[in-house]
């Protein structure tokens, strides 16, 4: 038998690879990714109510009033369960309304929907608890003489946790001259909180501020390490305002109310 030419070889090995990388994006394209689509959640005022009951309530000091607003933020993404394809990524890819997260990012824990929301449940009750701590502690006042409820339905995790800090303290405290800490303004952000102040990173923040561009905030507070995660889609006419610990968010909110220069990201 004569040999082969080499250019047939060179051709029929090109034919074999184009035919296994055609197979792999065609098995790729219909094969379950390990990611979750997220979009903006709902925002919700903690100095209002939420289903019809005050997000904060407290009893052993007086309280005030503000006329501005304090919305945290947050995201809602496919279940656990839900199949992603490659279809569907690059459709989000695209889409600045919404975002491919890792799946194990968005449900760290548990593997249905019951399992990640009692996390979910335990995970936000420890950071009401610790934002309690955290507000009293800044203000020096005793858990002794102060009782602070939060309540807040259907929402878990802990990214609520400066926004709640925040809330107490305009309750309690205001700007602590007379006025409001909002300024009048509608304020959101994100980030958890330490009781010693310390704020914490999250997740999903370039959808939350449009969440919270869309709900009428003009200001989002935002842990300064994810500045840049704000920044690549960020809306027209918010502005970042970065926070590390209770105290920087307090003191820029003070300066904003007082027409001051504010950090920004």
């Amino acid at each position: 038998m004569p040999a082969v030419p080499a250019l047939s070889r060179r051709a029929w090995t090109l034919v074999i690879c184009a035919t296994t990388v055609v197979a792999l994006l065609v098995a790729a394209a219909f094969a379950p990714l390990p990611f979750a689509i997220a979009y903006p959640g709902s925002t919700v005022n903690v100095l209002g109510s939420d289903k019809g009951k005050p997000v904060i309530s407290i009893s052993g000091a007086d309280t005030r009033k503000s006329s501005g607003q304090l919305r945290m933020t947050t995201i809602v993404a496919t279940g656990p369960g839900t199949t992603v394809r490659l279809d569907d990524l690059v459709d989000s890819w695209f889409d600045g309304d919404r975002a491919v997260m890792p799946h194990d990012a968005v449900y760290p824990v548990g593997d249905t929907t019951e399992e990640i929301e009692r996390h979910n449940a335990k995970e936000m009750k420890k950071s009401q608890d610790t934002a309690v701590r955290a507000a009293l502690r800044y203000l020096h006042r005793s858990d002794e003489d102060i009782d602070v409820t939060l309540r807040l339905a259907d929402v878990g995790g802990p990214s609520a946790g400066l926004l709640f800090t925040l809330g107490i303290i305009e309750k309690l405290d205001g700007d602590g001259r007379g006025g409001d800490l909002t300024g009048g303004r509608t304020i959101a952000g994100t980030g958890t909180i330490e009781a010693d102040g310390t704020v914490g990173a999250v997740g999903g923040v370039p959808l939350k501020t449009q969440a919270a561009k869309r709900d009428g905030a003009t200001v989002f507070l935002v842990p300064k390490e994810e500045c840049s995660d704000a920044e690549a889609e960020l809306p027209e006419g918010l502005q970042l305002i970065p926070v590390t610990e209770l105290k920087d968010a307090v003191s820029s909110l003070r300066a904003l109310s007082s027409g001051q220069k504010v950090p920004s990201c």
